[in-house]
């Protein structure tokens, strides 16, 4: 990508607008009945400090005061423009409601989000995602729901398609995945769910030959369903789940899927995803983050969308270097570290140094059995000092030429 679209970039993203009802969404450090900013605050500086300052407003209400904890609902609205190799540019409009449940000191933050995303290669993209804390932290809903209109490229069908060429393929994609989790000690969670996925109108759209076209076709089919129950085990002691500087998270999900449920097929796999964070030097505000994640299949075949592959995490994070999609198997493993510093004092610009590796079983190709490393360097722009939300904008390169900007909302993990 040029240069200049760097900037446009950043153009947009510094101009758009934030409205705000009642207070900011994003979780702050607790203490008794109040929520006050983190004391090292006072003098850094984010985003909206930045353009007040610029405007000479500098009585505004995103000022240091502490704010009373109540039930109120807490409204945000932000549009803005983004950027991925996959989607090209993207307009977004997003929300989120943020609201507690209870007073009591070690009470979490519960959120309501959703977005409407239209990108440059005509992909629509409309997620609501919940995240709900009962009285006393007992119980944790978690709803993750999508639907996708998604022109999308991918790579490898049975190792009888040039796995270094990607083949465009269009799709209308419904994700409605619930889990209920309930405490059985502290920062420890085990819970039960269900996940429904389902793909359909699938279509190949770009000129490839009839040869091609046609195994496409018989693999993919024109619909593909999972459907199955879930089991889940949770341990988190990070304070910041936005922006971590220390703890652990550790998060496992096994699914199955059956046919009674509707699955075209009865198919089981295991997520084990494990994160790491630490100060370093040891009492800087310099983070190292280690991430971990094992996504395999235990039992039969999983429908082609559904395979472990590059990008296509919960979050859509991994691999920073590649294409999603471009690397696919039945069982994928992964590693990434990331070294977070600051670069001016009042905490506004910080940078990321990362690098990462994938492995795949090779039933799609045996290419994709070597590791396949991506790395490089990004910029932090602070949007919020309280909650520690960055503007993530991050370059980075993998194998054969693969390189290309990627922005995020939030740390990558």
């Amino acid at each position: 990508m040029k240069i200049r679209y760097f900037f446009l970039f950043c153009f947009f993203q510094f101009f758009h607008v934030v409205i705000q009802a009642q207070m900011d969404a994003s979780p702050k450090l607790i203490i008794k009945d109040t929520v006050y900013v983190d004391p090292d605050n006072s003098s850094n500086r984010d985003l909206i400090d930045f353009m007040h300052h610029l405007s000479k407003k500098h009585d505004h209400p995103h000022a240091y005061t502490p704010v009373i904890k109540n039930e109120k609902y807490h409204l945000s609205l932000i549009p803005a423009l983004g950027y991925t190799l996959q989607t090209g540019f993207a307009g977004i409009a997003s929300a989120n409601i943020a609201y507690f449940t209870d007073v009591t000191s070690n009470a979490k933050i519960s959120s309501i989000s959703t977005s409407i995303t239209y990108s440059q290669y005509n992909q629509t993209i409309v997620p609501l995602i919940l995240d709900i804390w009962t009285k006393d932290n007992k119980f944790n809903i978690i709803s993750d729901n999508r639907f996708i209109e998604y022109p999308s490229s991918i790579y490898g069908l049975g190792g009888r398609i040039d796995p270094n060429k990607g083949h465009t393929i269009n799709f209308t994609g419904l994700k409605f995945h619930q889990t209920v989790l309930t405490s059985i000690a502290n920062n420890l969670y085990l819970g039960v769910g269900f996940y429904y996925d389902k793909f359909w109108n699938i279509r190949v759209t770009d000129s490839s030959t009839r040869r091609i076209n046609t195994i496409i076709n018989r693999e993919l089919g024109t619909t593909e369903i999972a459907s199955g129950y879930t089991l889940r085990f949770l341990y988190d002691n990070r304070i910041n789940q936005i922006n971590s500087q220390n703890g652990w998270y550790f998060n496992t999900v096994f699914r199955d899927n059956r046919n009674f449920l509707g699955s075209d097929n009865n198919w089981q796999s295991l997520l084990i995803d494990v994160r790491k964070y630490f100060p370093l030097p040891g009492r800087s505000k310099n983070t190292l983050a280690l991430w971990s994640m094992n996504w395999l299949t235990l039992a039969g075949n999983p429908p082609y969308l559904l395979l472990p592959s590059t990008g296509w995490d919960d979050q859509y994070n991994t691999g920073r270097g590649y294409i999603q999609g471009r690397f696919r198997g039945n069982n994928m493993n992964y590693f990434e570290a990331e070294y977070r510093y600051k670069i001016s004092r009042n905490g506004l610009l910080g940078g990321v140094l990362f690098g990462n590796l994938q492995h795949f079983s090779g039933e799609l190709s045996d290419q994709y059995t070597h590791l396949l490393p991506g790395y490089g360097a990004g910029l932090r722009i602070k949007l919020n000092k309280h909650s520690g939300t960055n503007l993530c904008l991050d370059y980075a390169f993998g194998q054969n030429g693969s390189n290309g900007f990627f922005v995020n909302l939030g740390e990558v993990f």
